[in-house]
């Protein structure tokens, strides 16, 4: 791929280097920009780590479903069902639940489909060339993904296939016999399979994350690891107040480093500094886990279990169940148990389940926007100013067309698809 250099190459910050904000960097360097890449963690850290590795192209449909209300009662009763949310949160995030129902509405619920599928009929094509420069070619593979079912009624599943296929998904459906025939691991129980065949996934996202950073970095970016605790705007400059750790751990003091332009990929954590730049965010950490497993030689693609709301992915360091969302505080302590009932469910769906590994349990907060749709859009008070942030189950697939989004609204170009959806002028 050779790098597209802009006629007005610009000195650009890039807050957040999880996949979105890797993505960004990425975009706007091999544009000819200055990018300063700036965590407070480290690469790669957070979601873009412990996430189930899966290119979930064929996810096109909002996360509000209105056929999730009748169920919605049961799965909360149960403690350690796919949905929980703690009595606080609900408290708290009251306004953000009420929002989401209403995306439930039809009209909402169209017009979030369509904003979905323009990011994800061509997400995997957009990391192509990225991967070819990073030299991680491998680290994507396009062998599709099953969703299994084991007592949802045939009808159902047909009409299921018949709504995917409807809005441009390609998928087969598939008896167990057929569906063993991909993956022999399959137990007994499953009755249907749905396969889709151009869904991809990786065997090491946080790998993935680190190599397109690294390939920034190549091409003459920087990376500062950094606490953010300030961002200064004016017509003219975009200031980034931050402090570092010395070589035994102690904070330094706070510097201000100034850029043209400032991109702010940060993710779960986003509010409060998207509140005191003067930006409403609706922005919920909706918390999901894994479990990690040693290796399953027999398990080659993502499954899904469409009764019981988890993943599984083979990963280059062993078998990864991924799922659950819980609604909590953002620093509230984690509760493994949920990550342990991803592996009681995993027992019904593959036979001979490997062991636990030594340290199976990972926990990480998702950043989810009321409407399921992510914020890739200029400020609308700060022209210097760039968003790309809440992609709540979609951060893997949608990182690279995103930082080409944003690449092309740092630079006034058109955009490749409409962008308007994705404003953050629809929450203020």
């Amino acid at each position: 791929m050779v790098v597209n250099t802009t006629s007005t190459p610009q000195n650009i910050a890039v807050v957040g280097a999880g996949i979105i904000g890797v993505n960004c960097a990425l975009a706007l360097q091999l544009k000819g920009h200055q990018v300063t890449l700036i965590d407070k963690t480290g690469i790669g850290v957070a979601c873009s780590k412990g996430n189930a590795g899966h290119f979930a192209t064929e996810q096109v449909f909002p996360l509000a479903q209105a056929s999730m209300l009748p169920k919605l009662p049961r799965m909360l009763v149960d403690p350690l069902g796919p949905i929980a949310i703690s009595p606080k949160t609900m408290f708290k995030s009251l306004p953000w639940f009420i929002q989401f129902l209403n995306n439930m509405r039809p009209k909402s619920a169209k017009h979030v489909t369509k904003a979905l599928k323009a990011l994800n009929v061509n997400a995997i094509d957009y990391y192509r060339p990225l991967l070819e420069i990073a030299g991680v070619e491998h680290l994507l593979t396009v062998q599709g993904s099953l969703l299994t079912f084991e007592s949802t009624p045939l009808a159902d599943i047909k009409s299921t296939q018949q709504t995917f296929a409807g809005h441009g998904v390609k998928v087969d459906l598939m008896t167990l016999a057929q569906a063993r025939e991909l993956e022999p691991a399959l137990k007994d129980n499953i009755t249907n399979v749905i396969f889709f065949p151009e869904v991809g996934h990786t065997i090491d996202p946080q790998k993935l994350c680190i190599a397109l950073a690294q390939a920034t970095i190549n091409h003459g970016a920087k990376y500062i690891q950094a606490d953010v605790l300030d961002v200064q705007l004016d017509d003219g400059c975009a200031g980034v107040v931050v402090s570092r750790n010395d070589a035994i751990g102690n904070k330094s003091r706070a510097e201000r480093i100034s850029f043209d332009k400032l991109v702010l990929a940060t993710g779960a954590a986003s509010k409060s500094l998207f509140k005191k730049l003067g930006y409403k965010l609706p922005i919920q950490a909706e918390r999901g886990y894994h479990c990690a497993l040693t290796h399953h030689s027999l398990v080659k693609r993502p499954i899904t279990s469409a009764e019981r709301k988890f993943i599984m992915t083979p990963m280059a360091s062993g078998l990864r169940l991924a799922g659950t969302v819980e609604y909590a505080d953002i620093d509230a302590p984690a509760n493994y148990k949920r990550a342990d009932s991803l592996y009681i469910n995993a027992q019904a769906i593959v036979e001979n389940l490997p062991e636990k590994q030594s340290s199976p349990h990972w926990m990480g907060c998702r950043p989810s926007l009321p409407d399921s749709l992510p914020v890739i859009s200029r400020a609308t008070h700060h022209s210097n100013l760039f968003l790309a942030v809440g992609h709540h189950h979609l951060g893997l697939t949608q990182g690279a067309i995103t930082g080409k989004l944003i690449s092309q609204l740092v630079d006034n170009e058109p955009t490749d698809i409409d962008v308007s959806p994705f404003d953050i002028k629809r929450f203020n």
